[in-house]
């Protein structure tokens, strides 16, 4: 009777891909909530596409392709937040050029790249049934580490965010703690960019969380709702990708905007409700 339910959990790749998508889930909502609360999803947009000149030197040079995109996105928050601190601009137009110019470093490097191989496509185009058991640990780690960070420093990150006047007068350190959050993005931007690529990683961190935030009354239940919406749009795209033998990574996507769009409506639907 579920056969088509346990079938796909007797391949180890489709296991580890489930972990991997719920682990990735729990830790978008997470960050996703913040980047959504704040207006920040152009950074993590800007994030998926500056970790390229990491992604294609560390490919050039032989090395570890994560560890060039970590690098990389280390650099691109850092430098954002610099320029913003440094020229009075505001943070979506430093965000912009960084962005840019990394981005076109990339195609530059790119350029040079004699062959579009497997070990590249996978960080551009993205493969949730490609993850490895070391895949796995690295990203639960990062979930707990990542995750734990953002919780306890959850009231600090809120009066910074929107009350950085009060933060400064009673000593907070208001530009690390906007430099820690955009590195923070960045990371959990590349472990994303390894399930699904570079083009559909924002989707992840920011779908649950602008759902979540349709019926969510605070941060803490905001996570919460994104996280099960993430983990199970996860769930429910990697099934519909195993039998219909689609592209796992965009059918997860997909699965989430259109929970994004039925949860959206319904919320209207509710409102509607309670005012009549």
């Amino acid at each position: 009777m579920f056969d088509w339910l346990t079938d796909p959990l007797a391949f180890g790749f489709f296991v580890r891909a489930l972990a991997a998508l719920s682990l990735v889930s729990v830790l978008c909502a997470v960050v996703g909530s913040w980047v959504v609360l704040r207006g920040l999803s152009y950074v993590g947009d800007a994030m998926s596409h500056a970790v390229l000149p990491g992604i294609v030197g560390a490919f050039l040079a032989g090395g570890n392709v994560l560890v060039g995109a970590v690098l990389a996105a280390v650099l691109a928050a850092l430098g954002m937040n610099t320029i913003q601190a440094r020229s009075g601009l505001k943070q979506d137009s430093a965000t912009y050029i960084v962005f840019v110019g990394m981005f076109a470093l990339g195609i530059v490097l790119l350029s040079r790249t004699p062959t579009f191989t497997s070990d590249l496509s996978h960080f551009l185009i993205g493969n949730p049934l490609g993850v490895t058991p070391a895949d796995l640990w690295v990203t639960a780690a990062a979930a707990l580490g990542v995750g734990g960070l953002l919780l306890g420093l959850q009231k600090e990150l809120l009066l910074a965010s929107f009350d950085p006047t009060e933060a400064r007068a009673i000593g907070l350190p208001v530009q690390r703690l906007e430099q820690l959050l955009l590195v923070l993005i960045g990371l959990v931007v590349v472990l994303v960019i390894g399930l699904v690529g570079t083009t559909l990683s924002v989707s992840l961190l920011i779908t649950g969380a602008a759902a979540a935030r349709l019926y969510a009354r605070s941060l803490r239940q905001m996570m919460l709702f994104a996280a099960l919406f993430g983990v199970l749009g996860g769930a429910v795209g990697l099934y519909l990708s195993y039998y219909l033998g689609t592209a796992a990574g965009a059918t997860v996507v997909l699965v989430n905007t259109v929970m994004f769009v039925l949860l959206l409506a319904c919320s209207r639907e509710l409102g509607q409700t309670r005012r009549g």
